[in-house]
């Protein structure tokens, strides 16, 4: 499969500190932020490079050359006059599906897990998507359970009260079919039309359009993926290198997980949760799980919810509650890397309730079912894991599944998230 990995960008806002070379040439650990993103490519067995440059092309082309002292083969596609992101897509020798990336951010992923998944969805587009800790002033995608894009909604654009944190981080399987149902007129790019000069926006001229259509899935995952466009995300990134969190957030690793139970240890405990603004997060919360996303832990939610069960709480109405708490650890620099959760209850005979629910389970606690469903979708390895909660439940089921366990106290999530960090260090 092809790679196109768009390196044509002038980074203006981190210009102020590398005014003279181009951004993707911009060191990290004394290493070309293009060229360890090619390595990651080449280890995956991705060796058929295009790279679209425009500014500064000609010290992007003298680096790489045709790519061979990297073990890949390298074409370019010089932009003489801005055609925008996407305009230099129909120009390229396209025959099949590619990868497309956007050189502007810092990225160590599998990517072979996304084609597997694009092509299980006979998609004509993938996103990436994932949670990042400001989902208030990004742009969200919304999906329905199959992951099937139902909107896109830019930063600018009104959003629901409640949301669920996914993010488009600019990495896209794609089908050159996609370009085709654009309706984009290929001569007319480049050329100039009422005064301007004809450009294509990938987002909004051949993505957006393909939201409801059955043809546009996300992919799901916590790996990492940031912009370093400004000079603290920058030095941000470079932290995040040195501390080793980039390349061992590649699902191609084993993860380590934190996962945590939800009421009575996210959000304050009010029995059965039936009503959406009975949801309310604990003190400290947010900052317990701020620590776990910069720890190199994911942050997983497993949650029995009987009420699903009882008929006292529909599945829409759940994940719009669950959306509250990720809108709520949004707002404060927080996300969750995946929420599993129990529908079932064990007893019968009960009025309102959904028969085909009520059953002795494998998920709910204290058995381990969610946090193995969870290791075997993350690649998480559960000795190296922990699992937290209020209950003797929460702590029997981290057992079970060969966690650590720790049941909070006084202390509340915090502590217990320190404890388990300290540990770790």
């Amino acid at each position: 499969m092809k790679v196109v990995l768009m390196a044509g960008g002038r980074g203006t806002r981190i210009s102020e500190l590398f005014p003279d070379i181009p951004k993707p040439l911009i060191p990290i650990q004394n290493m070309p932020v293009l060229e360890r993103e090619i390595i990651s490519l080449r280890e995956q067995g991705f060796t058929e490079i295009i790279l679209t440059v425009g500014y500064m092309a000609d010290k992007i082309k003298d680096y790489f050359g045709d790519g061979s002292k990297l073990g890949v083969k390298i074409n370019y596609f010089v932009e003489d006059k801005p055609l925008g992101n996407a305009g230099a897509l129909f120009f390229l020798d396209l025959k099949e599906d590619f990868l497309l990336l956007n050189a502007d951010a810092v990225f160590d992923v599998d990517f072979n897990r996304m084609v597997k998944y694009h092509r299980r969805k006979g998609a004509l587009v993938t996103l990436f998507t994932h949670p990042n800790s400001h989902p208030y002033d990004s742009g969200l995608i919304i999906a329905d359970k199959s992951g099937e894009v139902k909107q896109w909604l830019t930063k600018e654009e009104s959003r629901p009260q409640y949301y669920k944190n996914r993010v488009n981080a600019g990495l896209h399987v794609i089908s050159p079919k996609a370009l085709e149902m654009s309706g984009i007129d290929k001569s007319s790019i480049g050329k100039e039309k009422g005064g301007k000069i004809v450009k294509v926006d990938l987002d909004r001229q051949i993505l957006k359009p393909l939201c409801s259509t059955d043809k546009m899935f996300c992919y799901d995952s916590p790996e990492y993926v940031k912009d370093m466009g400004t000079p603290d995300r920058y030095y941000s990134v470079c932290e995040d290198f040195k501390k080793g969190v980039v390349s061992t957030k590649n699902l191609r690793n084993k993860q380590k997980a934190i996962f945590l139970d939800r009421d009575g240890t996210i959000n304050k405990y009010v029995g059965f949760l039936r009503n959406i603004d009975e949801f309310e997060l604990l003190p400290e919360v947010s900052e317990a799980i701020r620590m776990i996303n910069t720890s190199g832990y994911l942050a997983i939610v497993v949650t029995n919810q009987p009420v699903i069960a009882r008929g006292e709480v529909t599945f829409e109405e759940l994940d719009n509650i669950h959306c509250k708490m990720e809108t709520l650890l949004g707002k404060d620099g927080a996300y969750i890397d995946g929420v599993y959760f129990c529908p079932h209850h064990p007893h019968k005979g009960y009025g309102g309730e959904i028969p085909e629910l009520k059953i002795d389970c494998d998920c709910r606690k204290p058995k381990p079912g969610m946090l193995l469903k969870a290791a075997e979708e993350l690649n998480i390895d559960l000795k190296a894991s922990y699992m937290i909660g209020d209950s003797d439940s929460d702590v029997q089921a981290g057992e079970a599944a060969g966690c650590t366990s720790i049941k909070i106290n006084e202390g509340g999530l915090l502590d217990a998230v320190k404890g388990a960090l300290h540990d770790y260090n």
